[in-house]
């Protein structure tokens, strides 16, 4: 009972941070960061921390579906070059880079250490990016990119920290056997969200004329589609994306006017109590964590937070700068003729949609529960070795993307826009 008080409490607080913030024209995401932090000092509330399992599969199903739904497939397409050099080559390069930093900055760190924690940082969160940015006025082209990377790269992180933390077992890495395993969950991901759209488009016809029933079994197929592709050992995050393009082509085809707008006023209650419920837990997070570490650690640990926070921004912001010019150079040369016709002109980054993207890589809800969903046995019985470290150093970060990325990225906005308009 006293644990159900205290989660309607945090939520009605949520909703009155969230109401009060966009009244004073603040960010919400920053206040309810800032918010969960002080209530997370609060001995009552010590106890209530993040469930990895919870996360993935109350959270990530529904938010993902939603935005997926919501994404034009169209913008997305015209986007995919540099959705998937973000989403894939960015989560491993950025993976790397941590670790190595990790590994040669951290005492105990080990490699296969340093690349869990490599992983567990590696994919950026859109919930916090398009909530902090939601009043920058950003280009339909940002806005895509940094949704779809979102939607994607979740999966491409979960597989390296998979291999990460066997590796720290001591299972030997092969990469060949990496790769294909990459591909076949991505494939296997993508299979199982089209099955499902299937059987979940044959329902929807034996029961189109009863509209509650109709919005149920919407509000229940992410959820079904997720835990199918999970069972099977496949990217349970691509079969949600996946389903929600379908489900979204589906729904500008057959679904009447009435039904779409009672699905997106459901779909937008929803992402609003989950997107704030989960800036309330980061903050949350954070003082219990502070508690399981020795003090003499924590500011080392946060000067190490700092480090490979300013690490993987660099590699973000490098690996946008030479999209942006591989995009101008495709679409200017008239000697590319063949591979201009493949790009959009919307895909064509300004210098200000560059600089948006590479400050909008903060770290979220997944990277905690990556952290804290590491065993606390490994399967020889030997406990996982600096366990609580890391799961120290990647709060921190995701704490110091939030709030120091979030703080900073209106002033770097209007900043590149003035650079540009000279």
């Amino acid at each position: 009972m006293e644990n159900y008080a205290i989660i309607l409490v945090v939520l009605g607080l949520m909703v009155f941070l969230h109401a009060i913030a966009e009244k004073l024209n603040l960010s919400p995401p920053l206040l309810l960061v800032t918010a969960g932090l002080a209530i997370g000092f609060i001995p009552s509330i010590s106890g209530m921390r993040i469930d990895p399992e919870i996360v993935f599969l109350l959270f990530l199903p529904p938010l993902l579906f939603d935005a997926a739904f919501k994404l034009s497939f169209d913008d997305f397409k015209d986007n995919l070059d540099t959705i998937a050099g973000l989403a894939f080559g960015l989560v491993f390069l950025t993976t790397a880079g941590i670790a190595v930093t990790a590994h040669y900055l951290i005492p105990g760190m080990t490699w296969s250490l340093s690349f869990v924690l490599g992983a567990t940082l590696a994919a950026t969160d859109a919930v916090a990016a398009m909530g902090i940015t939601k009043k920058l006025g950003l280009t339909k082209t940002a806005t895509t990119i940094l949704e779809g990377e979102s939607l994607v790269n979740d999966a491409s992180a979960l597989v390296a920290y998979k291999f990460a933390v066997t590796a720290v077992a001591g299972v030997t890495f092969i990469f060949w056997k990496a790769f294909l395993s990459f591909f076949l969950l991505i494939g296997g991901g993508i299979a199982i969200g089209y099955i499902t759209h299937y059987l979940h488009t044959i329902i929807l016809r034996i029961i189109r004329t009863h509209q509650l029933a109709l919005l149920s079994f919407i509000l229940l197929a992410p959820f079904i589609a997720y835990l199918v592709a999970e069972e099977v050992h496949v990217s349970g995050v691509i079969a949600v994306v996946t389903l929600g393009f379908a489900t979204a082509r589906l729904s500008n085809k057959y679904f009447p006017e009435k039904l779409k707008q009672e699905l997106k006023s459901v779909w937008d209650m929803i992402g609003f109590l989950l997107n704030g419920l989960i800036f309330i837990l980061i903050g949350i997070e954070f003082p219990h964590v502070i508690r399981s570490i020795d003090k003499s650690l924590w500011l080392p640990y946060i000067g190490y937070a700092f480090l490979i926070t300013l690490v993987a921004l660099i590699i973000r912001a490098l690996r946008v700068s030479m999209q942006r010019k591989k995009l101008l150079m495709a679409s200017n040369d008239p000697r590319m003729k063949e591979r201009r016709r493949k790009i959009s002109p919307n895909a064509v980054l300004t210098f200000q949609d560059g600089v948006i993207i590479s400050w909008s890589g903060m770290r979220g809800i997944v990277s905690l529960a990556m952290a804290i969903s590491l065993p606390v046995i490994m399967t020889a019985g030997q406990p996982f070795p600096m366990r609580t470290d890391i799961i120290f150093i990647a709060t921190a970060s995701v704490l110091l993307t939030i709030l120091g990325q979030g703080i900073l990225l209106p002033f770097i906005a209007k900043f590149a826009g003035r650079a540009e308009a000279k």
